[in-house]
């Protein structure tokens, strides 16, 4: 028996389809929808009042709420709109035009990461990218060699979004830490699936979004910042909530709030951490752990059935190595991803990686079998 399936009837779309799309969007809990009508009636009912009776210190609780789940202490996250601004007040706390300007990146990160630390290389910032041989993983080895004196930032994924591959990044940390750099950790793609402590893992930025395994719906990312590096660091990409005096509208140059809320932006996104606080609860009450469990028998579920099928598997079959996604390359992928779509099986297509399955805690063998069958109908008839 399979005691996690109690939480499907928390899950309405669960009803109409075969949801194995949670590496993309997490399906929506029922009590995200009472927390949005809370977030409504208070604003229909108390209106500005809502303010200074939980909207403004709504970050900080809903941040402790994902602390757990992280490995990490309480105040030690703040909330914003998505993951790129989480990195671009990350980025902001330092400086590129001295001599450690280098900021190292692996070639499979999602684009975002490029895009906003190539933004860098107007401040002094020099991009240096260690190829990848292939698509589902990144040479770590080559990433280490890669970091040295001149390094500030290494941004890189705990989970690489197109493979699925999960990375061990203790190595990085340890070599960016003897020459005096930062990793950024984007756990995206980790969170709410793979068990993580990771001020125990000692990195000094993590970033990441509720939208996937979280459950947590879009329009709330997340930043931690170790604790020792809170009070050190000055981040300028920061607006009035990282004030030391918010409500008192001084002008000019900002005096940084003490704590993490000194790396909060401007006005915080209220309905969007209401439905995100809903999934944080749900996946800390499932409990990471059995989530993970599950996850690496399903998945294995869905690497057999490969095998059996002779499809080519673009996601390590090492359950080590391995995040909650499984990523299939059959021919004309993008036809048999839209196909299934239409038969109610939902799922997603990447170029460079072929379709994505993602079972999670809600997920029955029965959907995983359901899928597989499809696919090989569909993919007969491709061929």
């Amino acid at each position: 028996m399979d005691s996690l399936l109690s939480w499907r009837a928390e899950f309405p779309i669960l009803e109409t389809c075969t949801y194995l799309v949670s590496h993309s969007l997490g399906a929506m809990p029922r009590r995200a929808r009472r927390y949005l009508e809370t977030f409504a009636d208070q604003w229909d009912h108390r209106g500005v009042r809502a303010w200074h009776e939980g909207w403004w210190e709504i970050g900080a609780v809903t941040g402790n709420l994902l602390a757990p789940i992280l490995g990490v202490r309480p105040q030690s996250i703040t909330m914003h709109q998505n993951a790129t601004v989480a990195q671009a007040i990350v980025a902001s706390c330092f400086s590129f035009n001295r001599r450690r300007r280098k900021i190292v990146l692996q070639d499979l990160d999602f684009p975002t990461n490029h895009y906003l630390f190539e933004g860098c290389r107007r401040y002094g910032a020099e991009i240096v990218y260690v190829p990848s041989q292939d698509f589902v993983r990144a040479p770590i080895d080559q990433l280490v060699d890669a970091i040295d004196e001149d390094t500030a930032l290494v941004p890189i994924s705990l989970v690489l979004f197109r493979s699925g591959c999960l990375q061990d990044v203790r190595f990085v940390i340890e070599k960016a830490h003897r020459v005096g750099a930062r990793v950024v950790l984007d756990v995206y793609q980790a969170a709410g699936t793979v068990p993580m402590h990771l001020e125990q893992l000692g990195v000094d930025f993590a970033v990441g979004g509720s939208v996937k395994w979280l459950c947590g719906g879009p329009g709330a990312g997340y930043l931690y910042v170790r604790p020792d590096l809170i009070n050190e660091l000055r981040p300028s990409a920061v607006g009035w909530a990282g004030h030391a005096s918010p409500f008192g509208f001084e002008t000019g140059e900002i005096r940084h709030a003490a704590g993490v809320e000194r790396f909060q932006s401007g006005t915080p996104n209220v309905p969007a951490l209401y439905s995100a606080r809903a999934g944080y609860e749900i996946v800390a009450e499932v409990g990471v752990p059995a989530i993970r469990e599950k996850s690496l028998r399903q998945t294995r579920r869905l690497i057999d059935a490969a095998a059996r099928h002779g499809w080519r598997l673009n996601t390590p079959p090492a359950d080590d190595e391995r995040g909650g996604t499984v990523v299939l390359d059959v021919p004309n992928g993008a036809g048999v991803a839209a196909a299934l779509l239409k038969a109610h099986v939902i799922v997603d297509h990447r170029p460079n990686a072929g379709i994505r399955l993602a079972p999670h805690f809600y997920t029955t063998d029965a959907e995983i079998d359901k899928a597989i069958q499809t696919m090989e109908t569909l993919v007969g008839v491709a061929g």
